[in-house]
């Protein structure tokens, strides 16, 4: 199965060494299961690591990143594409375009920001694509807890909190998104006219 996995993570590679470890399997099994990735464009930290490993086995990079981020997040040299936009909002949106499901490893303020957005965009009808966050070493443990309680206070619906796919096993996570990316292929028409390529709304 053919799948463009849209990575969002840190461009730093964080104090726990299985942060590494998880980004560079992310990428090993992108390319292992002939998958292609859609990411921030960067050469550090886990955007680095992920992009290093998905090609190293095989696997098309994609990477997209704002012109003022360039010489900051150091742009991947090596990627099959690199796509260098005015905006981050344009960086997001392409991104998105590209993807056929996302996925978020830890990171900071952007990646938690990124993922959000995306989880965002598909409750309120902008995309039907599977979303998925890794909890490495139970590095999101603190952020699932705050959304018990968002969701206990009447501010997220129970049905919106399951289209976030939550994982500590990437084996699992992966195959858990191939499985919903199928689901909502399905079920989507193929002429979806509120949507554009990728069927991502044009309007976000």
């Amino acid at each position: 199965m053919s799948l463009t996995l849209c990575v969002y993570c840190g461009s730093r590679d964080g104090d726990d060494p299985a942060h590494l470890a998880a980004a560079r399997e992310v990428g090993r099994q992108i390319g292992t299961r002939g998958w292609r990735l859609v990411y921030g464009g960067g050469s550090t930290g886990l955007m680095g690591a992920v992009a290093d490993a998905a090609l190293a086995h095989g696997a098309e990079a994609i990477g997209i990143i704002p012109e003022r981020l360039v010489k900051k997040e150091l742009g991947h040299p090596g990627l099959t594409s690199l796509e260098i936009v005015d905006s981050m909002h344009e960086r997001k949106h392409r991104m998105a375009m590209h993807a056929d499901a996302f996925i978020a490893l830890p990171g900071g303020i952007g990646t938690m920001e990124e993922i959000f957005e995306a989880w965002t965009w598909r409750q309120l009808g902008y995309h039907r694509k599977a979303l998925g966050l890794l909890n490495v070493a139970g590095y999101y443990d603190h952020l699932l807890r705050f959304l018990d309680v968002s969701q206990q206070g009447g501010f997220l619906w129970p049905d919106v909190q399951e289209l976030l796919l939550v994982d500590d096993d990437i084996d699992a996570l992966l195959d858990r998104l191939a499985d919903e990316h199928m689901r909502l292929k399905a079920q989507t028409p193929p002429d979806q006219p509120e949507t554009g390529p990728g069927g991502i709304s044009p309007e976000i």
